[in-house]
């Protein structure tokens, strides 16, 4: 789960947008574990872009692509127009990305948390 904690995030800010419970959760306690400061969990793409345009702090996102049917892609251009690195985690294969994306990492569920703040981490 979050044991290896082999970066540190050093009260960094991240914004977890993912609808599935229990990934949410993982990813946060790893988060914490890190050092780092969970903003939401959030699952959906309104809740998201709220945070956002209320001025939110946030260093850096993990986006699950489908949130309950809806794609996470008006978040992540929100994010990315104010600078904020952001990973993609998704089920989906590269083809459901779209082109402007294309240089976004992307971890494949079921992803390991700790796979997943390590390359956040190299972005931010």
């Amino acid at each position: 789960m979050f044991a290896s904690n082999t970066v540190e995030l050093s009260g960094r800010r991240v914004l977890i947008v993912e609808d599935e419970y229990h990934a949410a959760e993982e990813l946060s306690a790893t988060i914490r574990a890190s050092n780092g400061i969970v903003v939401g969990p959030v699952p959906t793409v309104d809740a998201a872009l709220a945070l956002v345009e209320r001025g939110e702090v946030v260093d850096a996102a993990i986006l699950d692509i489908n949130l309950g049917g809806e794609k996470v892609f008006p978040v992540a251009e929100a994010l990315k127009a104010i600078g904020i690195p952001i990973i993609f985690v998704t089920g989906y294969d590269d083809w459901m990305i779209p082109q402007e994306y294309e240089d976004t990492p992307v971890l494949r569920k079921p992803a390991e948390a700790d796979n997943v703040v390590q390359l956040l981490f190299s972005r931010i």
